[in-house]
């Protein structure tokens, strides 16, 4: 399992209670924030909005008569950048108190204690407390800022005495860092390798013959090709042939059954030889036969360029329950010279044979798997091409050819697309990972479904991600569980 940490820097503890006080306050200026006393502090989200909670004790302040004082905390973004005030308390001495009382009285008001969420008249030497309780709409600007608390000192006639900021939490709001997980799907067992290569023999015929003559045309090259790549398997202790199987292909001239006889007989001929000029066991080797290769005539007309293979190619389409009819109604449609072109440039490539070896491939070690998967990757399993892959340092050109040799010969194996995705996020290209995974996650790989929707999440595709964790959820995936409760919780500081 991998436990999956997006790049994102955050720390989350708060503080609470003590308040450190900060230099910027003047000298000779008067502040009160050392003798007061601010406890059990506490900012908290909930929903679309944060709540400032603390004890403002003043027990141990002895306000000055004349004096005024605000108590304003601010919540303030970790670059300094972005800010918002609290509710203000504003705390007076007794002769200020009396003083806002008469102008009260006199209908003067004042916009700022107005606006205050407290007015406290102090009175020295007894012990006073207020809960101090305040409100802001949320916003993601806040989450690893800080709160400080700003003091401004007030003397007579509004005369300034001094302002102080202290910081009373530091960090608060920590932006949450989720804990993905993800792993890839085990590869499908393959307890017994079973493994078939098909080759092509173009054997050179003459028109009608099945004989094969080695010294005509390329037929000696091409024998020896048949013989060299059946002995490239063969000759490997780790391989055991189960059979070779021959077929025939013939053009068309003539008519069908003609040409099945015929192909089948091209088929015993090719089958003899490699009989004959091979270690393989006869009775391994199987004879079929295909007849008339008009799939290979079609691919070929349309290759040609001729302005007429459209014609003759709906006529391929048309006849397909009648062959016999097919090839009369073409050299009905065809001139001698059209038709003579097609027979001496495009029938002699529909004469040929394939032969497809079936072999077994025993298990490899780790260490033989290393050596193997440079030379003939196809006789190894995805377990054990993904096991070179392990072996590797990831992102490593040994790496990636393993992986690459993965998704070439297993290219919907989750197991493989999984290898690429995963090592793309740890990386944190988000983007390579989701266009791995994009079109072969599905309800049916809930696994992949699970790393698509974790790096939709890391590329900020929060729609997206909730759509995938939630089917991959559905179908029992308990890692997708765990990372939709993860997406929750960063949605919710969005």
């Amino acid at each position: 399992m991998t436990m999956f940490r997006p790049i994102i820097i955050a720390a989350a503890l708060l503080l609470s209670g003590a308040m450190t006080q900060a230099a910027s306050a003047k000298k000779d200026s008067v502040s009160y924030l050392d003798v007061i006393k601010f406890e059990a502090g506490t900012l908290a989200k909930d929903g679309r909005e944060v709540t400032l909670s603390m004890n403002i004790v003043l027990d141990s302040a002895r306000i000055r008569s004349q004096h005024t004082l605000s108590l304003t905390p601010w919540i303030v973004s970790a670059d300094g950048q972005t800010e918002q005030a609290f509710g203000t308390v504003v705390v007076d001495g007794r002769t200020r108190h009396l003083a806002y009382e008469r102008k009260d009285r006199l209908d003067a008001p004042d916009s700022a204690r107005d606006a205050a969420l407290a007015i406290i008249r102090r009175r020295n030497g007894r012990a006073q407390e207020y809960a101090y309780v305040s409100v802001l709409p949320y916003s993601s600007w806040m989450l690893d800022g800080r709160v400080e608390l700003r003091e401004s000192v007030s003397g007579c006639v509004q005369c300034a005495e001094g302002d102080s900021t202290a910081v009373l939490m530091g960090h608060v709001l920590p932006k949450f860092v989720p804990e993905w997980r993800t792993s890839a799907p085990a590869p499908v067992p393959e307890p017994v390798k079973l493994r078939a290569e098909t080759r092509i023999a173009r054997l050179d015929f003459v028109q009608n013959g099945y004989r094969i003559d080695p010294g005509m045309g390329r037929n000696r090259a091409m024998l020896d090709t048949v013989v060299s790549s059946i002995g490239l398997v063969e000759g490997r202790d780790y391989i055991s042939i189960d059979s070779i199987f021959v077929a025939g292909h013939a053009s068309p001239e003539g008519t069908y059954e003609y040409n099945m006889n015929l192909s089948s007989r091209r088929a015993e001929a090719l089958a003899a030889y490699i009989s004959d000029h091979t270690a393989v066991d006869p009775s391994k080797v199987t004879v079929e036969w295909s007849g008339e290769d008009w799939d290979g005539l079609r691919e070929l007309l349309a290759a040609s360029g001729m302005s007429w293979s459209g014609d003759v190619t709906e006529i391929i389409d048309t006849y397909t329950q009648d062959r016999n009819e097919c090839e009369r109604v073409m050299r009905a449609a065809l001139t001698p010279a059209e038709y003579g072109w097609m027979l001496s440039t495009i029938y002699p490539s529909l004469r040929y044979c394939t032969y497809r070896v079936e072999y077994k491939v025993r298990a490899f070690t780790p260490e033989e798997a290393r050596e193997v998967i440079l030379e003939r990757p196809q006789d190894l399993n995805l377990a054990e091409i993904l096991g070179v892959a392990a072996s590797c340092e990831p992102g490593s050109e040994e790496w990636n050819y393993a992986v690459e040799t993965a998704l070439r010969f297993y290219p919907a194996a989750p197991a493989a697309v999984a290898a690429v995705a995963l090592e793309a996020l740890e990386n944190g290209d988000f983007r390579t990972a989701i266009d791995v995974l994009d079109d072969v996650a599905t309800a049916s790989t809930p696994g992949l479904m699970n790393i698509l929707g974790v790096a939709c999440a890391c590329d900020g595709q929060y729609d997206r991600a909730g759509v995938y964790l939630s089917s991959a959820a559905e179908a029992g995936n308990p890692e997708a569980e765990h990372n939709l409760a993860q997406l929750m919780a960063v949605t919710d500081q969005l």
